[in-house]
């Protein structure tokens, strides 16, 4: 990853990003201190950099943000200014709105993330049965899912269905799929069903 790449990507992944000089409980320059004093004041979480620690984001910060000096403050992926026009903003009242606008909107953004598809589980369960018929129900993070796949010849209930969540792992893991209700039949098995009642259910709670 180059620097630049870097840089762009804590940009995005940080809706309130500081660098300047120093930790915010140590700041190495007066105008870092009175930025971070000004953003503590918020009581709006903010992600820094140390750029003293980073000789290369140092050296390619202001080519990106046209910005000479420290501290740069970022909200929402884009340059507010330095310390003169935080200080500013924070006098006339525009820079608390700012700072909260950018949380609820990285806060919706990380709901929706979290939001798993029926498209994405279809495709984890096809990467681990690719022969598999996927049906799902649900909406959500908690979904019932019937698979179907010759893969499961012969084997017992247990194994079916431990196959299955194994490929599910990641969604489970984090926590975007954690209740489920999980079905497993060989095509045999599937077509001599009968669909009113679906017996053998296992239901996993995480």
């Amino acid at each position: 990853m180059t620097t630049e790449e870097k840089i762009r990507k804590q940009l995005a992944d940080n809706p309130i990003i500081l660098y300047m000089k120093g930790i915010p409980s140590a700041p190495q320059c007066g105008f870092s201190g009175k930025a971070v004093g000004i953003l503590n004041a918020s009581a709006i979480p903010f992600a820094f950099v140390n750029i003293l620690e980073a000789p290369f984001i140092r050296e390619k910060l202001p080519k990106l943000s046209k910005w000479p000096t420290f501290p740069q403050l970022f909200v929402k992926g884009e340059l507010v200014g330095g310390c003169d026009i935080v200080e500013a903003m924070d006098s006339d009242g525009s820079l608390l709105p700012l700072l909260k606008s950018a949380i609820v909107e990285g806060q919706q953004q990380a709901v929706d993330t979290q939001v798993i598809t029926h498209a994405e589980v279809e495709q984890l369960v096809k990467n681990g049965f690719p022969d598999a018929t996927v049906l799902i129900e649900g909406e959500g993070c908690n979904l019932s899912i019937t698979v179907i796949s010759q893969q499961f010849q012969a084997l017992p209930l247990v194994k079916k269905q431990q196959g299955v969540m194994a490929v599910l792992t990641e969604p489970l893991a984090s926590g975007r799929l954690h209740a489920v209700t999980l079905k497993t039949y060989t095509p045999e098995e599937w077509g001599n069903l009968d669909k009113t009642s679906v017996p053998g259910l296992l239901q996993i709670q995480l």
